[in-house]
């Protein structure tokens, strides 16, 4: 048996399994990618909890999802090294083995900085696994049935996010937030047992690459010093020194490691895919889709438990019927790619999405839980006829010989869209917050007569309650700072929805740049 498995290429599983092999590879890939995505977004619906837990602002509490989107972004661009090195079961097996130890951290992690080490741990795993089942996936179907292909795969990119959110909200309200760190271990053991069956193993002409570390270490040092700098900017200071010198670190170190990959002979980001145009249109919307995409999964179940007190259960729920259409939705969008002009489809795609964020700029604290749910509906049935009408087109543009590295190069540039989305979304709602809190309160005069007169029932409540005289007035104008606070926490949040619509109808420019994908027989 083991010398068995040892000698399972994709010719042999094909013949030991029949047609039936590329759905089994397909469920494999999902298996793992879902499960770690999963996990993603699951602790988003913990950030208020764990932020009592820990005692930290949401500047703090936001690297728990920023940490783990950062490092599957830089570990995307592992992909094509460790195919070469371990084949496609190697290291599928050493990825979901290394996404299981971080879950363990985290369950038990006692602060908040082994918390973040946890979520980087998790994140590798999942980074790495990503373009190995892609790369699997497109090998095994004709080009006539990629894009179904691509789009059941990416039915499991997308549905993840959204159910994370539902899982999560029911865990935290049944016993606690580090519960949600065991909840993926049974379906990662799953995966490591059907990626020992069904993942074919290195075949013996495929060259070993060269490491370049340096590379690695530049494109992770840019990341980190850029993501800090923004993260901290707020709180620090934009023009303080320490901003100043992180944001330029940052910025040199991506220079750097642009021009180390130009002249490496074995480059983890290979640059010559972006060459091909439709590739690069395809990158661009990549970008686009991973910043709207994990944005807004952060961002709704933040916004519903805090503007509209909702429990962690019921914020995930929102997400849950968006989660069912794209569901029932992915195998149409994949036929769709198949049928017609992918960059007609991606067009549609950002406008229904730009359209479901444009009607969330519109909610508020009254807003209707089902209204919240359709909006939210909208906005992902977008989303799953964007993903894969851009893999395609990005991956049928290269030649078999770029596949490997293009596979990695577009997860990479769609999740550095993602951790840069949150991170930025967060640092602009921040500072919105502040800027309307500014305005309202230098409304609040002797002339405004909204103002007087919620001072004056205030304070007669106050006073039948039986409140002493000399904490009536300060006790009155408490209860108008609390308001004024939450109006300009809402219309923060009103800003940060407002400015995803904004970015992706801007993204309809390179969406037009797509072209149409080749139609190989």
């Amino acid at each position: 048996m083991a010398a068995g498995l040892a000698t399972d290429s994709i010719e042999t599983l094909q013949a030991r399994y029949g047609p039936g092999y590329r759905w089994i590879v397909t469920l494999t890939g999902m298996t793992a990618a879902m499960t770690m995505i999963l996990s993603s977004t699951m602790v988003n619906v913990a950030v208020p909890t764990i932020m009592g837990t820990f005692g930290v602002g949401q500047s703090d509490a936001q690297w728990m999802s920023t940490a783990f989107l950062a490092a599957m972004t830089a570990s995307q661009l592992l992909g094509a090294w460790v195919i070469s090195v371990a084949g496609p079961r190697g290291g599928y097996i050493a990825a979901v083995s290394l996404f299981i130890f971080g879950s363990l951290l985290g369950a038990w992690a006692p602060n908040m900085d082994i918390l973040i080490l946890a979520r980087v741990l998790q994140g590798v795993g999942a980074g790495i696994v990503q373009p190995i089942a892609m790369v699997t996936i497109f090998r095994v179907f004709p080009a006539r049935k990629r894009g179904l292909a691509m789009s059941i795969y990416g039915m499991g990119i997308m549905l993840a996010p959204i159910m994370g959110p539902v899982v999560g909200g029911i865990t935290i309200d049944a016993s606690s937030w580090r519960f949600l760190f065991f909840i993926p271990l049974p379906i990662a053991g799953l995966a490591v047992l059907l990626g020992t069956l069904f993942m074919p193993v290195r075949e013996k002409d495929t060259v070993r690459l060269p490491f370049d570390w340096v590379g690695y270490g530049l494109v992770v040092g840019a990341i980190f010093c850029m993501m800090t700098a923004i993260a901290n900017g707020q709180r620090e200071g934009w023009a303080s020194l320490y901003i100043v010198l992180l944001g330029s670190a940052g910025i040199g170190l991506s220079v750097a490691f642009v021009l180390s990959q130009l002249r490496a002979t074995a480059p983890i980001l290979d640059f010559s895919v972006f060459r091909h145009r439709q590739f690069a249109a395809a990158a661009v919307l990549g970008f686009v889709f991973g910043a709207g995409n994990f944005a807004s999964t952060y961002i709704i179940p933040v916004f519903v438990q805090t503007v509209q007190n909702f429990t962690p259960t019921d914020s995930g729920l929102v997400t849950l019927p968006a989660g069912l259409v794209v569901m029932a939705f992915f195998p149409i969008a994949g036929r769709m790619v198949d049928a017609f002009p992918a960059h007609y489809l991606a067009m549609l795609g950002l406008l229904l999405f730009a359209l479901g964020a444009a009607l969330l700029h519109t909610t508020g604290v009254d807003t209707a839980f089902m209204t919240l749910a359709i909006y939210v509906i909208i906005g992902r049935v977008g989303q799953s006829i964007m993903l894969p009408a851009i893999n395609v087109s990005a991956l049928g543009s290269l030649p078999p010989d770029k596949l490997n590295n293009g596979s990695g190069s577009i997860n990479f540039v769609r999740l550095m869209g993602g951790a840069f989305g949150v991170n930025l979304l967060v640092v602009f709602m921040e500072q919105r917050t502040a800027y309307h809190a500014a305005a309202l309160t230098a409304t609040q005069t002797p002339d405004n007569a909204a103002a007087v007169e919620l001072l004056g029932r205030i304070t007669d409540l106050l006073a039948r309650g039986g409140v002493w005289d000399s904490l009536l007035q300060p006790g009155s104008l408490h209860f108008l700072g609390r308001v004024l606070a939450a109006q300009a926490n809402t219309l923060g949040f009103k800003d940060g929805f407002m400015i995803i619509v904004v970015v992706f109808v801007l993204a309809l420019i390179p969406a037009m740049m797509l072209g149409r994908t080749p139609k190989n027989p």
